[in-house]
């Protein structure tokens, strides 16, 4: 099996800087976000996966467009952002509405079928494999195995079972994302290990994540693991207009670690700065042998190997 490394992207109508979802922030992923990872991905040839969340794809449709008219993969990330419809807190015929609702405007929105998803904040409990498979998706990437900066992410208590989470591509168990098992659904775990593999930890220690990154290409090229890299295109841009920040968490400790400290952090190295820092990334893997493919390329060929052993 050859060296892969995925570009995976959520799309959504947060605001890094202000804390909460606005359609002003839409409007600038839809203009500044989006081109901009766009032309760096065009530039380095990257076919990427694009996790889209219904409101943002309902409020601004051309984004849909704009990924696949690129040949990239338009992917779900669910309804919506807001907490209330976090899955790790919503029943299975909840989970199920709020994935068949995405699905169903994401496909309308560009005219093309969707099979992978990703849940908001990565947040998912024993109901959502099942969910998956029952409102026809096929792959997930919702799993962060290994990483420990979990309590700096909302729904924490609930993501400490990814310490022990598999590392590796695979069927998942029907009661849990995180173990392999029969089930049919594909999880391609999120690059981590202590620290995770994503645009934020890029932005806020950069040169911790080249560290990360050099651990990551040597696992690949031992075990052929994909590299998943997760980024934001609300980090590729500058909110500089006039709003309020709000706050989402109700517990204190909740408030001081995910929302005060991370949100300070957050803001280091936004727009022209993030791109610059992801273009050293992208230029490491390709002079390395790596090739860019999406989501559902990687379940393509990682069935097509299996058939053949």
């Amino acid at each position: 099996m050859k060296k892969y490394f995925l570009a995976t992207n959520d799309v959504e109508l947060t605001s890094i800087r202000y804390n909460k979802q606005r359609i002003k922030s839409g409007e600038l992923v839809l203009n500044e976000g989006m081109p901009r990872l766009l032309e760096l991905y065009e530039k380095y040839g990257v076919k990427a996966s694009f996790f889209v969340t219904g409101d943002i794809a309902k409020a601004f449709p051309a984004i849909s467009r704009l990924i696949v008219e690129g040949g990239h993969e338009l992917a779900s990330h669910s309804y919506s952002h807001e907490d209330i419809y976090a899955l790790d807190k919503l029943s299975l015929a909840k989970q199920k509405d709020q994935m068949y609702r995405a699905k169903c405007i994401l496909e309308d929105s560009a005219g093309t079928e969707v099979r992978s998803f990703r849940a908001p904040a990565l947040r998912v409990n024993e109901f959502t494999a099942r969910a998956l498979h029952e409102t026809g998706y096929d792959i997930d990437s919702s799993i962060s195995p290994q990483r420990a900066d979990m309590f700096f992410s909302f729904g924490a208590l609930a993501k400490l079972d990814r310490l022990w989470a598999s590392r590796y591509p695979g069927y998942v168990k029907e009661n849990d994302l995180s173990k392999r098992g029969d089930f049919p659904v594909f999880e391609i775990p999120i690059s981590a290990l202590a620290l995770p593999y994503i645009g934020t930890t890029m932005r806020i220690c950069p040169a911790a994540l080249k560290g990360l990154r050099n651990i990551l290409a040597m696992e690949a090229n031992i075990f052929k693991n994909p590299i998943n890299f997760l980024i934001h295109p609300n980090e590729c841009m500058v909110e500089l207009d006039s709003d309020t920040r709000s706050r989402r968490s109700k517990s204190f400790l909740s408030y001081l670690f995910a929302e005060k400290i991370r949100g300070q952090l957050k803001l280091r190295n936004l727009g022209e700065a993030a791109i610059a820092l992801y273009e050293e990334h992208l230029e490491y893997f390709a002079t390395r042998g790596f090739k860019f493919i999406t989501c559902s390329d990687y379940f393509k060929i990682w069935k097509q190997d299996k058939e053949n052993l």
